[in-house]
């Protein structure tokens, strides 16, 4: 792992409240439940953690409330090795949730964002222009202070803060990660602050019109991603892996990896945390689809979100890593 460059994370922080019931309770109905579970989550911190047991440098940017499930959340990020000391306790407030209805394996989920939509853009940024003085100013240049860094955003926090996180990333010389997540419509202007786009397939279809369901719809829908201004795009299939484009415009294709599957929570989550770390140390863009499909094949092989993220060594116990990408394949 290279000593220089970090990977900074904004995004959300949530804690997911789940239940099981025999069935969905109608209006104004009280059912029994059972298997109640509280999980760390948010898209922002599962990437961060990712990233963090890859062996990443890691800042986490967010915010939470003053309240238990914020605490939570925070010293479950600083176990995993990430740094929180540009994640903002809010007093006014409170930290993000989702609960969770499970019943015969359908779920209904309400999200409360809470604090995750907290920041404003400009929170954002002075948070990127401090930590890029704190931490880099060693290595900096006065054109691209960030270079050599990642910064990752996604969709779940406020739609204005994240346009405006991932301008003033890309200004800086960071590598930009947009995970759109959920998919909405983001503003043209945008893309070309983008390097790297990764949508799943029906956040793709969101994006683009295509889902991605064959060879030909993939390239169709990379080379829309790419027409909107990004740098490069990514598409993560679940089961059917992920794909890019070449260099003379062939499609890649990184299979799935995993042999047993447990639990897809957080996988993708995983992917996006790993290949930035893998980012971190140069290699082109199909060795770390390749570091992602690996980290993401020992998560869905167990249970939970963040407790099922490995760390570096736990993938390198599993595969072999000095042959990245010989399960990769060009179509």
């Amino acid at each position: 792992m290279a000593d220089c460059g970090i990977v900074a994370v904004f995004g959300s922080m949530n804690m997911d409240l789940s239940v099981a019931c025999e069935c969905m309770p109608r209006a104004g109905e009280t059912v029994g439940g059972s298997g109640f579970i509280t999980n760390a989550g948010g898209k922002g911190a599962n990437q961060a953690v990712a990233a963090a047991r890859m062996g990443a440098r890691t800042r986490m940017i967010g915010a939470v409330g003053r309240d238990a499930f914020g605490s939570s959340l925070v010293a479950g990020l600083q176990d995993a090795g990430v740094d929180c000391g540009f994640v903002a306790r809010r007093d006014d407030v409170e930290t993000g949730t989702a609960t969770i209805i499970r019943c015969e394996g359908d779920n209904r989920i309400v999200l409360s964002p809470g604090a995750n939509h907290a920041l404003a853009g400009e929170d954002v940024a002075r948070a990127l222009r401090r930590l890029v003085a704190d931490e880099l100013d060693g290595n900096a240049s006065e054109i691209a202070p960030a270079a050599g860094s990642v910064f990752i955003a996604q969709g779940e926090c406020d739609l204005v803060a994240t346009v405006e996180a991932l301008f003033c990333a890309h200004e800086l010389g960071f590598y930009t990660v947009f995970n759109p997540a959920p998919a909405c419509e983001v503003p043209a202007e945008v893309w070309p602050a983008v390097d790297l786009v990764c949508p799943n397939e029906t956040e793709c279809q969101v994006l683009t019109g295509i889902l991605p369901a064959d060879d030909a719809s993939c390239v169709a829908a990379l080379n829309a991603l790419l027409a909107k201004g990004a740098g490069a795009a990514v598409i993560t299939l679940g089961g059917a892996g992920s794909v890019t484009l070449g260099d003379d415009g062939e499609l890649l294709r990184m299979p799935a990896l995993s042999s047993t599957v447990v639990d897809t929570t957080a996988a993708g989550d995983t992917f996006i945390g790993a290949l930035a770390a893998a980012r971190l140390e140069g290699l082109p863009l199909f060795e770390c689809m390749a570091a992602g499909a690996r980290a993401s094949a020992v998560t869905v092989s167990r249970l939970g979100a963040q407790q099922s993220i490995p760390t570096r060594a736990e993938v390198e116990r599993v595969f072999d890593l000095d042959d990245l990408v010989q399960d990769g394949e060009a179509e």
